[in-house]
């Protein structure tokens, strides 16, 4: 008997090898992934010019990242966290960050679905006229914004789904779904009742790490475990020879690792 629904995750037409370039940009969702894909030895840049939550924003990103700039990607993760986004009154223009500047020098409003297609179409045709063989992965981020309204939040990303859905030769990640159908329950969220938990996203990881990484990916990923858990091992006393033999035996396994996959570095 099930006593949950599982959101089935559709097959991507690529695979992601170990320790492979990536981009996360978008909302503090992306964020939390970002960071996780980092522990694991991904080269992962991570919304480098800061959290963004509308696709007009983060197409800011991704012109402003690759207008000096030329760097590549294997993978790049965007995320959308909402709909809603604020003008310069002044410029007309969508700002990323208000920088705790007055609310009545803004006008917020609603990106329409067409408006939010359009962004990430620019936004994806940049990433294409790079590297044509970037992979996009786009996501809904899970959390919901109080300040809308529950109501107005779930309008807000019926917005964004609408928007992905109108796009093409892009993959979709349910992260949303998973957790608001799979994960139907507020032990899954943290004290706020918003935020998914650090069990959520783990969860979240381990259903990205099924469909997307290689098997290659796998296999280093149970290699690389025990060695960062033994990197991270806070001792009782550094200077001890226990403690140094310790190290010296790990180090030597982070060296054997490194001849396996040239491109891991701790």
């Amino acid at each position: 008997m099930e006593f949950r629904t599982i959101v089935d995750i559709e097959k991507p037409d690529f695979e992601i090898g170990p320790c492979e370039e990536m981009l996360f940009v978008g909302s503090c969702f992306a964020t939390e992934i970002g960071k996780r894909f980092q522990e694991e030895k991904f080269r992962t840049m991570v919304n480098p010019f800061g959290v963004m939550y509308n696709p007009a924003s983060i197409l800011h990103t991704i012109e402003k990242l690759f207008t000096d700039q030329y760097p590549r990607f294997t993978t790049v993760f965007l995320t959308l966290g909402t709909n809603h986004a604020y003008r310069l009154k002044e410029t007309g223009e969508i700002v990323d960050n208000c920088q705790k500047r007055p609310a009545a020098l803004f006008d917020e409003e609603e990106l329409t679905v067409d408006q939010c297609a359009d962004y990430l179409q620019q936004a994806i045709n940049i990433l294409r006229e790079k590297d044509p063989d970037v992979h996009i992965v786009l996501t809904v981020s899970p959390i919901r914004y109080r300040k809308y309204g529950y109501h107005g939040s779930q309008l807000s990303k019926a917005t964004l789904l609408l928007a992905i859905d109108k796009l093409s030769t892009v993959n979709y990640f349910p992260a949303y779904e998973i957790l608001n159908d799979e994960l139907r329950d507020y032990r899954f969220f943290q004290d706020d009742m918003l935020h998914p938990s650090s069990q959520a996203v783990e969860y979240i990881w381990q259903r990205f790490s099924e469909a997307y990484l290689s098997d290659e990916a796998k296999t280093f990923l149970k290699e690389w475990a025990p060695l960062k858990a033994a990197l991270a091992h806070k001792p009782f006393d550094p200077a001890s020879e226990d403690y140094r033999a310790f190290m010296d035996k790990t180090m030597l396994k982070v060296a054997e690792l490194q001849k396996k996959y040239p491109i891991f570095a701790v």
